[in-house]
């Protein structure tokens, strides 16, 4: 069991920061199934080949994560930018990390036969891109 306070564990544990370049998609109208199929296919390529394989795949999902990566590779350049020393080599980066996370889900009511009434749920998610270099 960890010693001190609990407030100080919390404090300990928030104060690592990850500082490779990301970005994040919040209430994407695609459920985290769907997503999932389309960040499988681009973990741990290089950009340049993850770019490619969401320009031809036809999932709905596809067009969102491209767009997230454009804007993950555009938080990179920006980010060191700063410092042009330490800025990596576009062909050097890859996804280190894709995900998608469960977002709230919209409830509405279908009509059915009968006076009854099935619920459909949509499905919303919060996508998450990480970039490293090689």
């Amino acid at each position: 069991m960890a010693k001190g306070h609990r407030s100080q564990i919390k404090r300990e544990r928030n104060a690592q920061v990850d500082v490779r370049p990301s970005a994040k998609l919040s209430y994407a109208r695609v459920s985290v199934q769907k997503a999932c199929f389309v960040l499988d296919a681009i973990r741990g390529k290089k950009i340049n080949t993850a770019l490619a394989i969401l320009s031809y795949n036809p999932r709905y999902a596809s067009g969102l994560v491209k767009k997230l990566l454009q804007s993950a590779i555009a938080n990179a350049e920006y980010k060191y930018g700063q410092d042009p020393t330490k800025y990596p080599n576009p062909e050097n980066l890859i996804v280190a990390e894709c995900y998608a996370n469960k977002g709230p889900t919209m409830k509405r009511i279908k009509p059915r036969a009968q006076g009854r009434a099935y619920r459909i749920e949509k499905r919303m998610s919060h996508i998450t891109v990480v970039l490293d270099e090689k």
